[in-house]
């Protein structure tokens, strides 16, 4: 593109910060009243363990390989991959 085509665009700008809040307050309705996110979290967490529970042994070397390896979270809280 040449300096006299470029001359020639109008900028565009679009603020999206009022469909941003709509989108959030449409968020936080479906979720309803009685959502609860540290129970929420609690599920999480339970979810999470009982996935990773009962693994044979080689099984166990593969998750701790993944884990130290950062493709998988290890325990504790925070449990997000390093990578």
């Amino acid at each position: 593109m040449n300096q006299d085509n470029a001359d020639a665009l109008i900028p565009f700008t679009l603020d999206l910060t009022f469909d941003e809040a709509r989108r959030r307050t449409e968020v936080m309705a479906a979720l309803g009243p009685d959502w609860d996110p540290v129970a929420a979290l609690q599920g999480e967490d339970e979810a999470y363990a009982l996935l990773y529970s009962g693994l044979d042994a080689e099984q166990q070397r593969t998750y701790d390989m993944l884990v130290a390896a950062g493709v998988l979270p290890g325990e504790g809280p925070g449990r997000a991959p390093s990578h």
